[in-house]
């Protein structure tokens, strides 16, 4: 029984990660500064939301589904240090909207650890004017 107590918990689990993936990327299509990057990046939306919820289901309960590298694909994209903050609220938002509070704060808390690598492996310069640089100055 506690077996069965457990998958049960697990795709309640999966089911809100998806739930999550899917609203984010809702919310990131219709946002001014994101929609752009999103809209000329993916080409097929459907698969790249199974991608993603692969990652978030490693990330957030150990699956193992997931065998990429996040940051390496990303590296290509025109992200400007603009982007992470946007970026976050709508996954911050996404995830309090269809998750359980434990599993969004786990998700958030993870949320906000990528943003900062992202921003300090993409940008790890800084400008004349102090401003994060692809290059230094």
């Amino acid at each position: 029984m506690q077996v069965q107590a457990r998958q049960t918990e697990t795709d309640a689990a999966e089911a809100a990660i998806h739930a999550c993936v899917r609203r984010f990327y809702e919310l990131g299509e219709a946002d001014a500064l994101l929609g752009p990057i999103f809209n000329a990046a993916i080409t097929d939306l459907e698969h790249h939301m199974e991608i993603v919820a692969d990652f978030w289901s490693h990330a957030l309960l150990g699956a193992t589904r997931y065998q990429g590298t996040p940051f390496a694909v990303h590296v290509q994209l025109p992200i400007e240090p603009a982007h992470f903050g946007r970026w976050l609220e709508l996954f911050t938002a996404a995830a309090k909207e269809t998750m359980p509070e434990a599993l969004s704060t786990a998700a958030i808390a993870r949320a906000e650890h990528m943003t900062e690598c992202f921003q300090s492996g993409l940008f790890p310069f800084k400008d004349k004017d102090g401003r994060p640089s692809r290059t230094p100055a």
